[in-house]
């Protein structure tokens, strides 16, 4: 074979490889989310790709075969084309043993050079650039490769399933995608600057409402504005002018004793109207929503679609009103700080090492806000207030302070018992907690001052 005879073939094996390697990463590193996209555009050889993932094992069987091949070949074909050359320019200069040893040894160097540059590197590369549609150009060669090697795949694959299964060993990949997998995206995306990070924040919020309790999100018992069944119109009209909501439920004797609710716009209408406002009146209250205090944020949401309703009342496991939660605290807990007034935000940084938050705060969003993992107890509280109460072990006073984990909890305010206001700082240079002791930790933890 001449030498421009040889160079073409070597040509040729090169083009082969880097096809293959282009096919297997392609295949490999190609999205199901974007071939599913490109299937629903009208391109039909995503289905044929999508297909591919599902039942790899025949598709990387040919690839492997091909480099392999590829590989062998252009070893014997590159070393018999260019040695002989290479060995007789050196042979000018060196000794005839010599120049053949030096010259198959630059023989094999060019020949591995070009196959690693152009054969592997190159087409990888293009191949993790754009995978979905360099696997969409080439599913078509490689479905007749399939056929034309098709006892060759059968033995191989059959092989390598018959190991795979003695090993223990997965045979294919898991494709289902998880919360995890979607927030890590949007963690990508966000510091990629594809999503901005306030949008970020609402979609990991949508997954936390699973996790997140109602009572996080209600209005708690005592700022609660009801009325009773009996309440005359002044006394009904004084409370609306007063505590302004979109709903008020109505109770019999005391707020425990929840009959229903009244649409604040069925109100205003009587009163714009100049109309006696009774709420004996038969179709003003309505049939009220109660749930249990136990439910998470989805599964209220959910039974505000079955219900179709978005105000619902929220009871201990002794019936008692522990609180109300509307569609609107749902969604302000989705949203976070897009919406709600600034005056009723309930955590405040202060400065790069302290905050003031409302003690009524749920404590998913108090670790959130000062960076910690987790606290201890937390099973037993639902907001901050809760986690002092546990720790202290008793009822909170101004000043009491807890330490935990390198940050100090201080109670600044108390109204009736209820926590107002809380400081939490994170204390310079101090240790944090292992956690891997948590009896002797708590004991260090907690520490009251008055």
């Amino acid at each position: 074979m001449s030498l421009p005879e040889s160079l073409i073939v070597i040509a040729l094996l090169i083009a082969a490889s880097a096809f293959f390697s282009v096919a297997e990463l392609s295949l490999a590193a190609a999205r199901r989310l974007r071939l599913r996209q490109l299937a629903d555009e009208g391109e039909p050889r995503a289905e044929r790709v999508l297909a591919m993932q599902e039942q790899p094992g025949d598709y990387f069987t040919v690839v492997q075969v091909g480099l392999n091949a590829v590989a062998i070949l252009g070893g014997i074909v590159g070393e018999g084309a260019l040695s002989p050359y290479l060995s007789g320019l050196l042979a000018l200069w060196l000794p005839e043993a010599r120049a053949q040893t030096l010259g198959f040894l630059a023989s094999f160097l060019v020949v591995t050079s070009l196959f690693i540059l152009f054969a592997d590197l190159i087409p990888k590369r293009i191949g993790m650039a754009n995978p979905e549609r360099m696997a969409v150009r080439v599913v078509g060669p490689m479905l007749v490769c399939m056929g034309l090697f098709r006892p060759l795949i059968w033995l191989y694959s059959r092989a390598a399933d018959l190991v795979l299964r003695l090993s223990g060993l997965p045979a294919q990949r898991d494709e289902r995608v998880t919360s995890e997998d979607i927030l890590a995206m949007m963690d990508a995306g966000a510091r990629s600057g594809v999503l901005a990070a306030r949008e970020q924040q609402v979609i990991e919020n949508l997954f936390e409402l699973d996790n997140r309790s109602v009572v996080g999100s209600m209005t708690p018992r005592d700022r609660i504005a009801y009325f009773l069944r009996d309440d005359p119109d002044e006394l009904i009209r004084a409370r609306i002018a007063n505590e302004p909501f979109s709903t008020y439920p109505v109770c019999e004797r005391d707020i425990d004793h929840v009959v229903g609710y009244v649409d604040a716009k069925d109100l205003f209408q009587r009163a714009l109207n100049n109309q006696p406002i009774s709420l004996a009146e038969e179709g003003l209250v309505r049939k009220v929503l109660i749930v249990p205090d136990r439910l998470s944020l989805a599964e209220v949401l959910e039974q505000f679609r079955q219900v179709h309703e978005d105000f619902a009342v929220i009871v201990n496991e002794y019936s008692l009103v522990v609180g109300v939660v509307t569609l609107n605290d749902v969604m302000s807990t989705v949203m976070g700080d897009l919406v709600g007034p600034a005056d009723e935000e309930q955590i405040v940084r202060r400065d790069e090492h302290s905050w003031l938050i409302d003690g009524t705060t749920p404590i998913d969003d108090v670790l959130h806000a000062v960076g910690l993992d987790e606290l201890p107890h937390a099973e037993e509280y639902e907001t901050l207030a809760g986690f002092l109460m546990v720790m202290l072990r008793r009822v909170p006073r101004r000043t009491d302070t807890v330490d935990w984990d390198g940050y100090r909890f201080e109670v600044l305010d108390v109204d009736s018992y209820r926590i107002d206001q809380v400081m939490v700082t994170r204390l310079a240079g101090a240790a944090r907690l292992s956690g891997s002791a948590p009896a002797r930790q708590e004991d260090q933890a907690a520490e009251v001052r008055s």
